[in-house]
This record gives structure tokens, C-alpha cells and sequence, in this order.
């Protein structure tokens, strides 16, 4: 589980990057906050990011879209081909049945939910992206977070689910229950890619996100 003093450290390294202090949920109130951080600060500072292998072979920076005020928002792994062609997270054969299931299962949009990878670039051949480039990326991701302050976040997947949780235990024993972020409740689920493959599998994540539109009132 990610411990307040982890997100702390996150929030430091954007505030070192944008040289104020910025206030994070998890920083305390003891920082000092100069100004509201926003989703554009936070894509200000992935701009033409190098930090890891994975810039060398992509064509766009996939930061991710949304409501910047979502109550909901889903984290996956990384992006296909068709989202660094693009730029744009979760548009391939995997996004559109995850906008089935933010339309049907949820009765929201796109538009009303954030989505977001772990990393921002593509993996070569969508193989997953390595943990040296999962920390890379992580502070990003976690600058998201915590500018949206979403009510619930779901995991897309091991990769999105064992970087946010810190933990290694099989996402089959994660999912159907809710986690802790933070002070944000997570729902680990099944990867809409492994659903195409495994579509006996889809009941379980029909379950999960069923838990997460009651948690959320919708």
C-alpha cells in the first residue's frame, strides 16, 4: 500500500521540478501552498519527458484525458499503438470496450471520468513496461492524482495495480474488493485487453465495477 510519507516524497520532486511548494493531500498542511497545481502544470512538466528508454521509440507523449475534476479514474498500463499514434489513452480494441463499460456498466462518458497510464509512453511491441520505467513515470501519475483527487481510482491490470498498491499478490485476489490509495479508495480489475482474450472473464469485472458505481452513487 502506498504510505503517506511515499506520496510525500512524489510531491517534493514536483516541487523541486516547478520550484514552489506546492500542497498535496498527503504532504500535509504544513506546506506551503502558493497556488492551485493544474492538470496543464503537471503536462507542462512530462513535456518531452527522457527520463527513461521508452521516449526513443515513441511518436506522442500519452499523458491521458478527461474531466479534471473526475470523481472516477482509471489507471492502465500503458499505451498501445493506436494511443501513441494518437495521443490519446485507450482508444484501441481495449479502450473501446472500456467505454462500453464506463457507458453501459456506469451510465457516465469519457468525458466525466479521467483515464491515465502508469507511463506515458509506449512499450516496444506493447510488451509491459518495466519497473525502472514504472518508477520513472510514477510521479506523474501520482501529480494527477492528486490535482484531481478523484473519489475512486481503478486499476486496468498487474502492472497499473501492483505500482499503486506496492504489492506483488496476483490481481485475482486483489480485485472485488476495495483498497486504499492514500485517502482514495482503489478497485483493482482485470485489463480490458485481457478480457478480449479472456472473455469468461468479463462477469468479474461487470462485479467490480458494479461495487464501484455504488460506492459512488451512481
Amino acid at each position: 500500500m502506498t504510505t503517506p510519507k511515499d506520496s510525500a516524497e512524489k510531491a517534493l520532486e514536483v516541487e523541486r521540478f516547478f520550484g514552489t511548494e506546492i500542497l498535496f493531500g498527503a504532504a500535509g498542511p504544513e506546506a506551503a501552498q502558493k497556488r492551485p497545481m493544474t492538470l496543464e502544470d503537471v503536462r507542462a512538466w512530462v513535456d518531452d519527458c527522457k527520463k527513461c528508454r521508452l521516449h526513443e521509440g515513441r511518436t506522442n507523449i500519452v499523458f491521458g484525458e478527461g474531466s479534471p475534476s473526475a470523481r472516477l479514474v482509471f489507471v492502465g498500463e500503458g499505451p498501445g499503438a493506436d494511443e501513441d499514434r494518437e495521443g490519446r489513452p485507450f482508444i484501441g480494441r481495449a479502450g473501446k470496450m472500456l467505454t462500453r463499460i464506463i457507458e453501459n456498466v456506469l451510465n457516465l462518458t469519457r468525458e466525466d471520468v479521467y483515464i491515465a497510464n502508469i507511463v506515458k509512453c509506449r512499450p516496444p511491441g506493447n510488451r509491459n513496461p518495466q519497473a525502472d520505467e514504472c518508477a520513472m513515470c510514477m510521479p506523474y501519475l501520482t501529480a494527477q492524482l492528486e490535482v484531481i483527487r478523484p473519489e475512486v481510482i481503478v486499476t486496468l491490470g498487474s502492472v497499473a495495480t501492483h505500482n499503486l498498491l506496492n504489492t506483488k499478490t496476483p490481481i485475482g485476489r486483489l480485485r472485488g474488493t476495495f483498497h486504499q490509495w492514500g485517502n482514495t479508495r482503489l478497485m483493482p480489475t482485470y485489463h480490458t485487453a485481457y478480457l478480449l482474450r479472456n472473455p469468461a472473464e468479463k462477469r468479474k469485472v461487470y462485479d467490480d465495477m458494479l461495487m464501484v458505481k455504488d460506492a459512488l452513487g451512481l
